[in-house]
């Protein structure tokens, strides 16, 4: 008797570690089978993104020009460097979109003054790089969609304290780059060079025209930022003229709006913008986002200066509460 438990016993073990042996090698299986088809899935949605978001070289166009300058695009240094700001401005596509919906709103104040000032019109995108339509402070503290620094700002006629900064003026900022840029066009007598003398200046241009024995922007060897500062001007200039060939989609709503106002003449002390602001209907901030060159919530005038205020047209923000 004893001989037959025993037995029972050895059986009953056995049939139990082949139930679990059974069960391990089912677990084991199972999860080799959702290791494929996790494997798989990831498969496929890598072929989706590959399809779906492709980074394609880009076509360089065959002929480019600046201001009714060509672009030398058969040199081959050229060509590459104009290359490299299409690709590179190209796919920073939140950035890129970003400058044409700022551009539909700023561009309408921008290109009629340089019109006024007999500026060709594709200078306007070297507005676009300085500062991406912003109203910009670099760390030397150039300022402005313009990027203009204190002592040429002064120079150029601006008014800058801190009660008052017209650097942040669009208009005379923009009138300030176009008397610069109108010297510098009759220093270099190209366009081009006048432009790339905006980021490097007219002394360090013409020194490196004189040390290189040359008189043409594309052939002189900069450094890097003058170096690619008419390229990167270029490349805004092609893609924002031509987004849906480079892979942009918008319709016309999704750009930002120009807002158009009237000028209200000050030639008085405001002690309160604010309260200001209020008479016409809008508030403090909508005030400031107009009239950036505001530098505090009151003006000074002690000299009875004129200044004309930017108002924006009723309708275009919800009324003052």
């Amino acid at each position: 008797m004893k001989i037959l438990k025993n037995a029972l016993l050895a059986i009953g073990l056995i049939v139990v570690c082949g139930v679990s042996i059974n069960a391990v090698q089912r677990d084991a299986d199972s999860e080799e089978s959702r290791e494929v088809t996790n494997n798989e899935a990831r498969e496929r949605d890598d072929k989706s993104v590959a399809e779906s978001y492709r980074i394609k070289a880009l076509p360089i166009p065959k002929e480019m020009e600046f201001a009714g300058e060509a672009v030398p695009l058969e040199d081959p240094d050229v060509y590459e460097r104009m290359d490299r700001e299409l690709l590179v401005n190209t796919y920073w596509q939140s950035n890129a979109l970003l400058l044409m919906k700022r551009a539909n709103k700023y561009f309408p104040i921008i290109e009629p003054v340089l019109e006024e000032e007999g500026i060709p019109e594709d200078f306007k995108y070297l507005a676009v790089i300085e500062s991406g339509l912003t109203q910009a402070i670099s760390p030397a503290r150039a300022i402005g969609f313009w990027q203009i620094m204190e002592a040429t700002g002064k120079e150029y006629g601006l008014e800058i304290n801190d009660n008052v900064d017209e650097r942040y003026h669009i208009e005379k900022s923009t009138r300030v780059a176009a008397d610069y840029l109108k010297k510098a066009k009759q220093r270099f007598g190209s366009w081009t060079l006048a432009a790339a003398s905006y980021n490097a200046g007219q002394y360090g241009i013409d020194k490196q025209l004189e040390r290189q024995k040359v008189n043409d922007y594309y052939d002189l060897l900069l450094g890097e930022e003058t170096g690619r500062y008419v390229f990167r001007i270029l490349a805004v200039k092609e893609i924002m003229n031509n987004p849906d060939k480079y892979g942009f989609n918008f319709e016309e709503t999704d750009l930002y709006g120009h807002i158009p106002t009237n000028k209200v003449k000050v030639d008085t002390v405001v002690k309160d913008f604010p309260d200001f602001a209020k008479k016409f209907g809008i508030n403090y901030k909508v005030l400031k986002v107009h009239n950036p060159w505001l530098r505090d919530d009151h003006l000074k005038n002690a000299s009875r200066k004129t200044y004309y205020i930017d108002i924006p047209a009723e309708g275009y923000y919800p009324e003052s509460r």
